[in-house]
């Protein structure tokens, strides 16, 4: 790639707020309790491991794991624990906040500090009636609402119950004391990642520079420090994904999913893996990216596609989509399975400058997959569509009457001879293809519709060969001269 083409990875800490007051819980602002971790980062949840150095004593014993995922999955819980037993585990999420500790005052006493007339702090005892949408208190024989009092509410200790960070608490039973390695397994939601990846075009060179970038976010509420890090291509199956990755609107066509291998590229069951390189801190509230990809002088191609819906006709012609052709194979493509994401499209201007042309989804993409990508549109192509004759046509004598064998109540085979007079639709097609540019351009028309669950449907005239797609689809390259128009034209034979 030239001098000066690359993308920067953002990183972004949100910064955590806290609250002082009169006593502050043991673990306060303290590191991370976790031992060596490890993630394995889904779409929209990830597979924490954590192993821990504890010092089990003999018997049965409650041990806290602090500084798990505030979003973990309880069920999914698994403690390695040799020589020791689980007996019972917890999940301890009422977390430690403002409104928890009001919550857990209702009908307990605290102190309200404010500034007396002299500029001395002065403190009241009030009695906390209630926090329902604000926390009403008694103050001698009146009732105010706390937010309306001036200062600062002060405890007189931690009400049990809150925790300063989301704690996994599990009894054990060990046959004997000792330190040793803990296990700590689960999922968690609050995790996900996706491909993104900035594409440098060159039209007059045909050739395509692709870097890819992984962005990864933890919305948790717990950070993970110095971790190994998995990121998994593919969705797991659950009762309420799909995991099919349908597209709304038909893709271009020009897309074939490749059988090229994955090289080495590591896998999981029928997912593929990307480890990131080292160990890397997911923090909570942060959004980073890595790169995984970076190939250069890849084959590609520009190629302009119309698509038309059965019978769709328009008065004025239509921009044409602007589609971006290239292969993931090893040699002579990108060369990688391709997890799904979004290209993002730049080319140079006339001063070298790149700026920003289109972006497309892609799908997950195994290797020596061929990828056709949809960019954009373009104004000075164009396509108007015509339905210039459409009249009924009947069929011939043997289609006319048919033989059937039915069995009814499980009696003898009856053979029936049913007449009926077919109807059959003939469609006269037009497409003019205009060419605004001051060089020539080819255009993929691509009629859909055409089988609608008959599968007889018939082209029976064409002004130019075409190239059957599928049952429902027909193609025709139609070459456009600079600053000229062609018109297409096909008949269609339909049962409807």
């Amino acid at each position: 790639m030239r001098p000066g083409w690359t993308v920067l990875g953002m990183s972004t800490a949100l910064c955590a707020v806290s609250l002082a007051h009169a006593a502050v819980p043991d673990g306060m602002g303290a590191k991370s309790a976790q031992g060596d971790v490890a993630l394995t980062i889904y779409n929209d949840m990830a597979l924490v491991e954590d192993v821990r150095r504890i010092d089990l004593p003999k018997g049965v014993s409650r041990q806290e794991f602090p500084d798990v995922s505030a979003q973990i999955r309880p069920e999914t819980v698994t403690i390695s624990a040799p020589g020791a037993a689980v007996v019972e585990q917890n999940f301890d999420y009422d977390l430690l906040t403002p409104e928890a500790l009001l919550d857990k005052s209702v009908g307990q006493d605290v102190s309200v500090v404010r500034l007396g007339a002299d500029g001395k702090e002065v403190a009241t005892t009030a009695h906390v009636l209630a926090n329902n949408q604000g926390a009403v208190v008694q103050v001698g024989n009146r009732i105010e609402i706390l937010s309306e009092m001036p200062g600062r509410v002060v405890y007189s200790g931690l009400p049990a119950g809150l925790r300063a960070r989301p704690t996994l608490s599990v009894t054990l039973d060990s046959a004997s004391g000792g330190a040793r390695a803990v296990g700590l397994r689960y999922l968690s939601r609050g995790f996900g990642w996706k491909a993104d990846y900035v594409a440098l075009f060159d039209e007059g060179a045909g050739k395509l520079d692709v870097q890819g970038w992984v962005t990864l976010n933890n919305t948790t509420g717990t950070g993970f420090p110095d971790a190994r890090v998995m990121l998994v291509a593919g969705q797991p199956g659950n009762d309420s994904d799909d995991g099919n990755g349908r597209f709304a609107r038909p893709r271009p066509i020009g897309n074939r999913m490749g059988t090229g291998g994955d090289d080495g590229r590591e896998t999981l069951g029928d997912f593929h893996v990307y480890p990131l390189a080292g160990r890397t801190t997911v923090a909570n509230a942060q959004t980073k990216q890595v790169s995984f990809l970076n190939a250069s002088g890849v084959p590609a191609r520009k190629v302009y596609q119309y698509r038309n819906d059965w019978q769709h006709s328009t008065e004025e012609g239509e921009s044409v989509d602007t589609v971006l052709a290239f292969t993931s194979a090893k040699d002579g493509g990108l060369g990688d399975a391709l997890p799904a994401g979004t290209m993002r499209v730049y080319m140079r201007d006339a001063r070298g400058n790149p700026q920003f042309v289109g972006e497309s989804p892609l799908p997950h993409t195994p290797m020596g997959s061929d990828l056709a990508l949809k960019t954009g549109t373009a104004f000075d192509v164009k396509v108007q569509p015509t339905v210039e004759k459409r009249e009924r046509i009947t069929g011939t004598e043997w289609e006319r009457t048919g033989q059937w064998r039915i069995t009814r109540n499980n009696e003898a085979p009856v053979t029936t001879t049913i007449d009926e007079h077919p109807t059959y639709w003939r469609t006269q097609m037009a497409w003019k293809v205009t060419n605004a540019r001051a060089v020539p351009v080819e255009v993929d028309v691509v009629q859909d519709g055409l089988d609608n669950g008959w599968h007889d449907t018939r082209v029976s005239a064409e002004s130019q060969p075409g190239r059957q797609l599928s049952l429902d689809s027909r193609v025709w390259r139609v070459k456009v001269p600079p600053r000229g128009a062609v018109t297409l034209t096909a008949t269609i034979d339909t049962r409807y």
